[in-house]
């Protein structure tokens, strides 16, 4: 029984891992379609996305019928009902790169206000925050957990930069520029907010390996 036990959490952690690519992967494509306004690649994203709920609700699936079956203790308990609360948050990473491909399809038919600079860096830090945070999960590692977490700063910053050029520079100097900045605007803070899950992750699984809850508590990192 045991030994079954162990290989259905072993099924669960590969279940993660394959949600987590393509969530990698929707980031990605999201990205392609904003640097190459490309409209075709920007509708895939939503085809993904679907993908992505489906296994989303197998995984939970899988973890109820463990948590009522098995009826856990200790780590596995913590392992199983963070899982939850993990796909909870990469599918809702999911849905931000599909909030950022309906952007692109806003602005794909026009030249692009501006070169991208800011964006990419900030598309480029989520999908490693995302990347590090489902490492961290599959290896129950803590300390990459904690890089996760210490990267969130830097996102916000690359935010307030992106926000900040396209008010004072554009939208506030040429109104004509607003149908084209607001797109950006929003990318810019979908991209955070995915930051922001992959935070989540991060301190879900410090909890899972240390039972120690460092949510709204930095001092404790």
């Amino acid at each position: 029984m045991q030994r079954h036990f162990e290989e259905e959490l072993k099924d669960l952690k590969n279940d993660i891992l394959k949600m987590g690519g393509l969530v990698e992967e929707s980031i990605q494509g999201s990205l392609e379609a904003l640097t190459g306004l490309d409209c075709r690649q920007a509708e895939r994203i939503v085809i993904v996305d679907k993908i992505i709920d489906e296994t989303e609700l197998r995984i939970d699936e899988k973890c109820l019928d463990l948590l009522a079956l098995q009826q856990p203790l200790a780590h596995d308990l913590r392992f199983i009902t963070m899982a939850m609360k993990i796909t909870t948050d990469l599918e809702r990473i999911a849905d931000l790169s599909v909030d950022i491909a309906q952007r692109v399809l806003e602005i794909c038919n026009q030249p692009l206000l501006k070169p991208l600079i800011d964006i990419p860096k900030l598309a480029r830090l989520a999908q490693q925050m995302t990347h590090d945070a489902i490492t961290s999960f599959i290896e129950e590692n803590p300390d990459l957990a904690t890089k996760v977490i210490t990267l969130d700063k830097e996102a916000d910053e690359l935010r307030n930069l992106v926000q900040s050029e396209l008010i004072n520079d554009y939208i506030l100097k040429d109104k004509t520029t607003i149908s084209r900045a607001i797109p950006l605007l929003l990318i810019a803070r979908h991209l955070e907010r995915i930051c922001d899950h992959t935070t989540n992750i991060a301190e879900d699984i410090i909890y899972m390996v240390e039972a120690k809850v460092v949510k709204h508590h930095p001092e404790k990192l």
